[in-house]
């Protein structure tokens, strides 16, 4: 059984910084492209950023320069570094991965940001 469980969300000010962080098992993690997206109150779940098994990333233009994507194979763990947070990025946050053709999520993290 796969599980991704989220962990780092809280209630910061705007310009202040959180790291996530998201705890895989049941995969060979390292052989992974792993994501982060998240869901505003009412606005659909968007996709934020994604790390491929080779470390190459990417990021939606609305968080490219000050958001980072990274993970660490070894303790099969990924994170999401949130720099300059804007009141725009409140949302909860999920991991996902693909695993023999089905999608699996967290459960979220909630990020609050206060202007």
């Amino acid at each position: 059984q796969v599980y991704l469980v989220e962990s780092g969300g809280g209630s910061v000010q705007a310009g202040e910084s959180l790291r996530l962080s998201c705890a895989a098992s049941g995969i060979n993690f390292k052989i992974h492209t792993m994501k982060w997206h998240r869901q505003a109150p009412g606005k659909q779940r968007e996709l934020v950023a994604t790390i491929n098994s080779s470390g190459n990333t990417n990021y939606t233009d609305v968080v490219a320069g000050r958001f980072t994507i990274s993970r660490n194979n070894a303790w099969n763990r990924l994170y999401l570094q949130m720099n300059s947070l804007k009141p725009e990025d409140t949302a909860v946050y999920y991991c996902n991965t693909h695993f023999r053709g089905s999608e699996y999520w967290g459960r979220g993290t909630q990020v609050t940001v206060s202007s």
